[in-house]
């Protein structure tokens, strides 16, 4: 009788045998990809805004060439580390060809060069002041500081520097971007001074969300202004109750005809100081507003405004917005 050969393999074992080794080498690529070198030709201080996600922090490092894909580097922080659940805002310095756990690890780590304190466009002095003094790597007092002269930022400081420096720091910012913009306004601006341009920013500020409709609600007032209307501006009601911190509930009627220096309802003209700290943007924009014949706006439901010339079709815009409330459960 013949002798029997060996079995030749069979195909599912040659098919368990390929996917074994493509898994070996992909996991073998996909750690590599955490704890490999990175692109960074160089030391690089990177920057974490305050309050930043991961995510943004990963679309970040791709931009600055830090990493090579954003999409990866959240992937495997969720795998391989905490998922960003420690990230420090600060300025840190990214060695050269940095792998990207390493990165992570720097910036949830203490070894900062510098540390943030951001204020938001529209931020009120009261609410700076609170920030500046729940910060513990801060050290010293510093008075409330006056509405309107600190510039929106993000302004780096180093442990236990004084949180005046810091303060004058963001006053400075302010004044030097008055000193920017101021010569570059156009004829349609009705402001006179650099001091009257913040106190009518800080309104445009807080009336609408939208940056886009900034030199439009700025063009809106300066009309208002020229024709002598008042410029009926709601957040003008609440900074004398609130020093600009949010009311947290309607407006009362009896607020509505309050006589005070800063109730553009009850008196003609500007308010008697800023009621907010104005971005840039909204600086630029009472500079140069926009070329408008509007009068009137109410808002539209999704964070902007329709605006209008006549008070005819201002009433039409109203009861369009009266509906959307009512339907919303608002009214």
């Amino acid at each position: 009788m013949a002798r029997r050969g060996r079995r030749k393999p069979s195909n599912l074992r040659r098919v368990i045998a390929v996917l074994i080794l493509a898994a070996f080498v992909f996991g073998a690529w996909f750690v590599h990809g955490w704890v490999g070198s990175g692109p960074l030709k160089a030391n690089y201080a990177f920057t974490v805004p305050p309050r930043s996600t991961l995510g943004t922090i990963a679309a970040k490092l791709q931009k600055e060439g830090a990493i090579a894909s954003a999409s990866r580097f959240r992937l495997r922080a969720r795998l391989f580390g905490d998922g960003g659940a420690t990230l420090k805002a600060g300025q840190f310095t990214l060695p050269k060809g940095a792998s990207p756990a390493r990165i992570l690890a720097i910036i949830e780590s203490e070894d900062y060069l510098t540390r943030l304190v951001s204020v938001p466009e529209g931020m009120p002095s009261i609410m700076v002041w609170d920030r500046l003094n729940a910060q513990p790597l801060l050290s010293g007092k510093v008075a409330v500081p006056a509405e309107g002269s600190i510039l929106p930022d993000s302004y780096a400081f180093q442990t236990g520097e004084s949180r005046q420096a810091v303060l004058d720091r963001m006053q400075a910012a302010m004044h030097r971007t008055l000193g920017e913009l101021w010569p570059s306004r156009s004829k349609l601006t009705p402001v006179k001074t650099p001091a009257e341009a913040v106190i009518l920013a800080s309104i445009v500020e807080k009336e609408t969300a939208k940056p886009s409709e900034r030199p439009m609600v700025a063009g809106l007032y300066a009309n208002r202004l020229r024709l002598g209307m008042r410029l009926q501006a709601d957040p003008t009601i609440i900074y004398p109750i609130t020093k600009g911190k949010p009311l947290g509930r309607r407006i009362k009627e009896s607020e509505v005809h309050a006589i005070n220096t800063y109730n553009t309802y009850a008196i003609a003209g500007l308010p008697a100081g800023p009621i907010t700290n104005p971005g840039r943007a909204s600086i630029a924009a009472v500079l140069n507003p926009a070329k408008t014949d509007a009068i009137y706006m109410v808002a539209d439901g999704t964070g902007g405004h329709v605006f209008a010339s006549t008070l005819e079709q201002h009433n039409k815009n109203v009861a369009k917005w009266f509906a959307i409330r009512k339907a919303r459960g608002d009214l």
